[in-house]
């Protein structure tokens, strides 16, 4: 808020409430006020609602993601008559073609709520470890966990297959208008100052791999080897990897074969053809692990959400091969407490929730893994409305509590724990890594971003995607034009510190990764994801009962200051945590910094808190979207 708009606040407040108000009170309101605008100006009737950034309106579709670019792909994809899971296809393709900051080699994770079936389907489009991913294969280079870059940390690509699994199944377009505005930026697009800048930053890294400097690099050898701001940025190899996808559908459609049958041709031709060839052949060269069986033998698979019910509203999340079940086990503990009688963000509420957080993502940092592997991870436990009473009985209202540990779930499946000696000795010794909160390469772990894309129609459909995995600098796979996944950090090597998550050849990583989807009355309510690793599910957690329990509308709730903990293992490079670490935004009052303080917090402070976190709130009072894009970022959308 800026010094005019500053004044007039308390101008308005003066006018108001000038029976009630010293000079002492007015310094408190607006103190108050400039921190908890947001929530506020509901508050007050006669307040206009003050975003940095207008909220978005539609009445037939809605599109926002990471970039403005993007937005427009999904919006041009909607102006030619298709769904929103063609237009979300449409984004996907998008972002991943912009390296924002993903590409096409990484992961996708999806929601859909299909208005036929009025049900939420989960898409799961992440890569497996490939053959000859072993703990003993990086015990045996010196290494704790998988490495953060380069062809040893990636996994299957995921998002090729995901993208054409969508469109086949629930879009109604053919691939190659899908395609077609990711093809144009191929050919050359203006690239941004944020991507120029990355690839600038990691030249090092990236001039190690000969395909990725070749893309990357197009002014080796002068003081500036990226490409500048402003700069058409050409992908001449991914741009022909597109093509023979676009040009496999066209052949199989002038066959005879049906609009699906002709998109999965196209898939096959990536992960059983040509490309997949040339993709493990590049991969291999510079000395990664990933074969052509392990791509053939991959599949998306289409799976049942996890979903709990807060107040009325069900919120539906992926399974536990994603973190995002996490949210839902926070939930669950907050149903335990008059939220809303605390006041947005005040001190007793940024404990609550913090302590709440913490312990879900215990349970987060030793129960989570792949499902299609053994041991059966007890979701049904760590779900349990009673089991989650149980846990909030152990947040001391006046006190943080640095040490939580990971609960025992098991009673409440009327099962006995296999592992109670792992967690007897959970956070002891070499595993509990304690990392410096100020360090900003720990900071980064914890920030890095991808992208996220939510699209909703008039018909009923609606997605909401987290797609991450090959960003700058990315080791590009032989002449597809393809960055590799960075996803297999993701693993642990010792089942100390995960029995679920230790890595094997053909299992899923613990990802990050977690788009979200909210259901009130049977209807959608929101549609929502953000960027940035660990932080995603403490910040949309904090988004949700922004409207839920305050009532902010869904610009509001996406720029709100929220806080964030870095009590959980991170889920990247170190795997390091900061136990009692809280991050609060720069305009956090002195005398809740100060009660925090006294209660055992160690505080850091960042200017923006908020996201970035991309929405869309359904208003069937009127008939009509209403989007949301966090106040920083390049994120934003476009809506008719």
């Amino acid at each position: 808020m800026n010094g005019r708009n500053g004044r007039i606040l308390v101008h308005i407040l003066k006018q108001k409430y000038t029976h009630m108000l010293n000079s002492r009170t007015i310094v408190i309101l607006l103190g108050f006020t400039l921190f908890r605008l947001y929530s506020y100006a509901q508050s007050f009737n006669n307040l206009p609602v003050i975003t940095q950034k207008p909220p978005l309106h539609g009445k037939h579709w809605m599109a926002v993601t990471g970039k403005p670019l993007a937005a427009t792909a999904g919006a041009m994809v909607f102006a030619k008559g298709g769904n929103a899971i063609d237009a979300g296809c449409a984004m996907l393709a998008a972002t991943c073609t912009m390296w924002d900051v993903l590409s096409w080699g990484g992961e996708t994770q999806a929601l859909i709520y299909n208005p036929n079936t009025k049900k939420v389907i989960a898409i799961n489009a992440l890569g497996v470890a490939p053959t000859g991913a072993t703990p003993a294969f990086f015990k045996g280079k010196g290494m704790s966990y998988p490495p953060e870059l380069g062809p040893l940390a990636a996994v299957t690509p995921g998002t090729p297959g995901g993208l054409l699994t969508m469109l086949a199944e629930y879009g109604t377009m053919s691939l190659k208008d899908v395609l077609s505005p990711a093809m144009q930026l191929a050919e050359g697009y203006p690239i941004e100052a944020q991507t120029a800048n990355a690839i600038e930053k990691g030249k090092a890294e990236i001039k190690k791999w000969p395909y990725s400097q070749k893309v990357f690099l197009p002014h080796t050898g002068a003081p500036r080897e990226a490409p500048e701001a402003g700069e058409i940025f050409v992908q001449k190899d991914l741009l022909a990897t597109l093509q023979k996808l676009v040009d496999t559908e066209d052949a199989a459609l002038k066959a005879g074969m049906t609009r699906k049958a002709a998109i999965y041709a196209a898939y096959d031709r990536f992960y059983k053809g040509d490309i997949g060839q040339e993709f493990s052949r590049g991969c291999r060269e510079q000395g990664g692990l990933i074969t052509p069986q392990d791509l053939a033998n991959w599949q998306v698979k289409i799976e049942a959400p996890l979903v709990t019910n807060y107040k009325g509203i069900d919120v539906y999340k992926l399974q536990s091969w994603t973190q995002g079940p996490v949210m839902l086990q926070t939930l669950n503990i907050l149903e335990n407490f008059d939220l809303k009688s605390m006041g947005y963000n005040s001190t007793r509420y940024i404990h609550t929730v913090y302590q709440a957080m913490n312990l879900a993502f215990a349970d987060r940092d030793f129960y989570y893994g792949d499902p299609a592997f053994a041991p059966e991870e007890p979701m049904d436990g760590l779900l349990s409305k009673t089991y989650a009473k149980e846990r909030s009985k152990l947040i001391n209202p006046d006190r943080n509590d640095p040490n939580i540990a990971p609960g025992d779930p098991y009673p409440f499946m009327g099962q006995m724990n296999p592992y109670t000696d792992l967690l007897s000795k959970w956070g002891l010794g070499a595993a509990d890594k304690h990392a410096n909160p100020l360090d900003p390469d720990y900071q980064a772990s914890f920030t890095a971003g991808t992208t996220s894309v939510e699209a909703a129609d008039e018909l009923g459909w609606v997605i909401s995607i987290t797609p991450s995995g090959g960003w700058v600098p990315a080791c590009i796979a032989g002449n597809t034009g393809i960055g590799m996944s960075q996803r297999m950090q993701s693993f642990v090597l010792d089942e100390k510190e995960n029995p679920f998550n230790v890595l094997q050849p053909g299992q899923r990583p613990r990802v990050t990764l977690t788009p979200s989807m909210a259901l009130k009355n049977g209807r959608p309510y929101l549609s929502f994801a953000k960027q940035a690793g660990d932080e995603q599910d403490q910040l949309l957690v904090q988004f949700f009962l922004n409207m839920a329990e305050f009532g902010m509308t869904v610009q509001e709730a996406c720029e709100a200051p929220s806080f964030k903990t870095n009590q959980m293992y991170s889920s990247f490079g170190k795997h390091e945590r900061s136990p009692g670490g809280l991050i609060l935004n720069s305009a956090m009052p002195s005398w809740n910094r100060k009660e925090l303080t006294g209660m055992g917090y160690k505080l850091n402070f960042q200017d923006r808190t908020s996201g970035p976190i991309n929405a869309i709130y359904f208003d069937w009072e009127h008939g009509s979207f209403w989007g949301g894009s966090s106040n920083h970022g390049e994120d934003y959308g476009i809506g008719w």
